[in-house]
């Protein structure tokens, strides 16, 4: 990551960690969801794995930097530090791909902020299903993010 690059603030990190909660064996968060360990690190997990509190923040800095890194790179306007730990949280939890071909970057990309904000909401559903907890997780990061505007940002934009 460039040194001018940001990376995710203490209310961002406390969003992502207090959602995916602390998990040192494999579990599946829902049924249509996949294998899952530590705070919400999915990548080669398999059931029946288990990891420790050190390796699962160790996972954690490691997931959050590539949705860092995508929130960097993909978002071509000023953010707050607010705006960019909601959109790293949200990143962390859609993925790159997502994030990237959203609706939300692309409003984001356009200056509009408010329609930007309200986009978080539409990201709430599994497989077709609405899931309560991705309906909580949706408004704290939209109310993170407009509760800082951009440098340069009027309110309500």
């Amino acid at each position: 990551m460039p040194p001018w690059a940001r990376q995710v603030g203490p209310k961002g990190l406390e969003i992502i960690k207090s959602f995916e909660k602390l998990k040192l064996r494999a579990y599946l968060p829902t049924k249509d969801d996949v294998w899952t360990i530590g705070y919400g690190h999915t990548k080669g997990v398999r059931p029946g794995d288990t990891c420790t509190v050190e390796q699962a923040y160790a996972w954690l800095r490691e997931d959050c930097g590539e949705a860092e890194r995508a929130v960097n790179q993909f978002t071509l306007t000023p953010l707050s530090q607010e705006q960019f730990d909601a959109l790293v949280s949200l990143t962390f939890n859609i993925g790159v791909g997502a994030f990237r071909r959203s609706t939300l970057l692309t409003l984001l990309d356009q200056r509009q902020y408010g329609k930007a904000a309200a986009q978080f909401d539409r990201w709430n559903k599994q497989k077709g299903n609405v899931l309560n907890g991705l309906t909580r997780r949706r408004k704290i990061e939209r109310e993170l993010f407009e509760s800082v505007p951009a440098p340069g940002q009027w309110v309500g934009q």
